[in-house]
């Protein structure tokens, strides 16, 4: 099968789209953009591969006999199973790392005690992971650095302890492999994991009848050939690409979002680091655009800057912002004096939520501002980014709207994060079919 890849290397976050011939998306992966673009490349394509695979397990059960249920369930359970190899085979790697390190002066009298200690901190890690991936846990994070972090430094306590040894040999080894382990992909194929996660599926008696194994089997002996890459964000220019396989932000997100919504004529994007006012015409062909200057203020960076200042999770900012009846008046959105205002306002005796529900208010109308520049809101409008999930964002993106330009429909897709990667993926689908006809995309 073929398959084009769009790759949107954000500030923040890296996404990725797969998309086959028919522009039906196949798979979408995410992953932290860390200070590696390559790496954050690689893991969001491999994300996006794996949730492909589910896509054809799904198409593969619709032409079997069963209800919607088991399937489900099956596929639930296979999952797991799948993100539990994925968590074991990087657990191996950071063992094998943190052992690598066990060298040097400061471990030449304790090296052989470390490396026991070390071997008893992942094997307990090893046996307590199956429950981390059991149906109904809950998991603060998804990404490896969160999950092993937190419990290899629990268990590197207790090890240590009853060891007798220095807590921090234990606590050095961890903190200069885990930036190398995350730093890589999980080594071992695709293909290889979900085979020994079906093996683990059938143990636990998911799917006794043993017809759920053939679909999944069939789907896995289909190959996904990467036929053309287009990358895009504000890491693209960190990539080995050739200029044929990059395109703008602005001319991908534009896409993006006429592919999700055709009738777009309006796109705002708020991602990490920029805020984009895009006007597009019925074939999503960009006519028109507008850019916050180098500032970080109104972005996802912003907000998250905001919620270290407040203690506070990033996600938490827009429910708490809902809660307010008085919204705070903001006098700026500039990143540099955001930390001394707050302080300022909780000092007074300004509640958290009236001042969180100014702060959106002021980021939209910075928004607002750049979408005006552009050429203004025309129906149908399509909110895109980060920013986007944050419901006190689109409560006040609303409420302006309307008092600036009436009635106008407004389209926020719950994957909208992805639309920069779903318009790279079109770009590289039309560039591959060029290609082949001998027609420039």
């Amino acid at each position: 099968m073929k398959t084009f890849v769009g790759i949107d290397l954000g500030s923040t976050t890296t996404k990725a789209v797969l998309m086959d011939e028919d522009e039906n998306i196949l798979g979408r992966g995410i992953t932290n953009s860390r200070s590696n673009y390559d790496t954050a490349c690689r893991v969001a394509q491999q994300e996006a591969a794996v949730d492909a695979r589910f896509t054809l397990f799904r198409r593969e059960f619709g032409a079997e006999d069963g209800s919607a249920k088991e399937v489900q369930e099956f596929l639930a359970g296979l999952e797991r199973a799948f993100r539990l190899e994925q968590f074991l085979e990087q657990l191996d790697d950071l063992e094998e790392t943190c052992i690598r390190q066990v060298r040097g002066e400061r471990f030449e009298k304790n090296a052989d005690g470390v490396k026991a200690a070390l071997g008893e901190v992942f094997s307990r890690l090893r046996t307590e992971a199956p429950a981390m991936f059991a149906p109904g846990a809950s998991r603060k994070s998804d990404f490896f650095r969160d999950i092993a972090g937190s419990r290899y430094l629990n268990l590197a306590e207790d090890v240590a302890r009853e060891a007798g040894l220095p807590y921090d040999l234990l606590l050095n080894v961890y903190d200069k492999s885990i930036i190398a382990v995350e730093n890589r992909p999980p080594k071992g194929e695709l293909s290889d994991k979900f085979h020994r996660a079906l093996e683990r599926v059938t143990e636990q008696g998911i799917g006794l009848d043993g017809e759920m194994e053939k679909p999944v089997k069939r789907a896995l002996g289909i190959e996904l050939e990467e036929t053309y890459l287009v990358g895009t964000g504000y890491g693209r220019v960190t990539l080995p690409f050739s200029k044929e396989h990059i395109r703008s932000e602005i001319l991908c997100h534009g896409l993006g979002a006429h592919m999700m919504y055709p009738e777009t004529r309006t796109v705002l994007d708020i991602g990490g680091q920029d805020t984009k006012g895009i006007q597009v015409d019925a074939q999503g062909i960009v006519e028109n655009f507008q850019m916050n200057d180098r500032c970080a203020a109104g972005c996802g960076r912003y907000l998250g800057y905001i919620a270290d200042e407040m203690n506070m999770g990033l996600h938490e900012l827009g429910p708490m912002a809902m809660k307010s009846e008085k919204p705070a008046r903001i006098n700026s959105t500039c990143t540099v004096f955001a930390g001394a205002e707050l302080r300022d306002r909780l000092a007074l005796g300004e509640k958290r939520e009236d001042i969180l529900a100014g702060l959106h208010r002021a980021i939209i109308l910075r928004a607002i501002s750049i979408i005006s520049r552009s050429g203004g809101v025309s129906d149908q409008f399509t909110f895109t980014g980060g920013v986007a999930k944050n419901e006190a964002a689109v409560r006040e993106l609303k409420k302006l709207v309307l008092e600036n330009y009436g009635e106008v429909t407004i389209n926020i897709d719950p994957d909208s994060i992805y639309t920069g990667a779903l318009g790279g993926a079109e770009f590289a689908r039309r560039a591959a079919f060029g290609r082949m006809e001998g027609v420039d995309a």
